[in-house]
């Protein structure tokens, strides 16, 4: 299951009318009629906002509304789109401001999917990782090695340098064995609890 971590818009134009896609993360129920508010205060005087949620490892929670478009229009394709992303904790708002000229039923299916799709195509998306963590402390003459190990599969927390050099650093599937070539030159290792932390995909 994905995730995301920022809120991410987009806006594009339909037969004169502007439809915005706004995507927001969410961590409660509470935090979706919070962000539905958010995107009023962000497009005042539209004439629709449109929502569609995603919460729960297993998506417990799935929410859509119309907020006055013809029922099943909106609320329920954008809604669609989120499930095809395997996205979690998400809440989309699609806002219309009405450009006078009528979509129909199946117009309005179309663009509110297209507003939800050109939205997430924008979006960074992550996944959540329990990972291993580990402070080393070295000598200076390392940082490039160790930098170079630590490139692609680790996320480096916290980097101390004082008369030594510290990382402070969680391994995303390899474990301390990858430092077995030079750690004999490591002043110390550290173990420390593991994390669980949001690592783009």
């Amino acid at each position: 299951m994905r995730y995301i971590k920022d809120v991410y818009t987009n806006q594009i134009e339909i037969d004169k009318s502007i439809f915005i896609g706004i995507v927001f993360p969410i961590n409660t129920l509470d935090d979706i009629k919070l962000n539905i508010e958010k995107a009023k205060q962000m497009y005042p005087k539209a004439n629709h906002y449109c929502s569609a949620s995603l919460l729960g490892e297993g998506l417990e929670h799935a929410t859509s509304n119309d907020d006055g478009e013809p029922s099943r229009t909106a609320g329920i394709p954008i809604l669609e789109v989120l499930k095809h992303h395997d996205v979690t904790n998400i809440l989309c708002v699609v806002v219309r401001y009405f450009g006078g000229i009528k979509l129909g039923a199946g117009g309005l299916v179309r663009a509110y999917t297209k507003a939800t799709s050109e939205v997430l195509k924008l979006t960074n998306f992550y996944e959540k990782k329990e990972m291993l963590g580990y402070r080393i402390t070295f000598d200076y003459s390392l940082i490039q090695k160790i930098e170079y190990i630590l490139e692609n599969i680790a996320i480096i927390k916290d980097k101390v340098y004082n008369e030594n050099v510290s990382y402070t650093f969680y391994l995303k599937d390899n474990t301390i064995s990858v430092f077995d070539d030079i750690k004999h030159q490591f002043m110390s290792i550290e173990s420390l609890p593991s994390e669980i932390l949001y690592i783009k995909v």
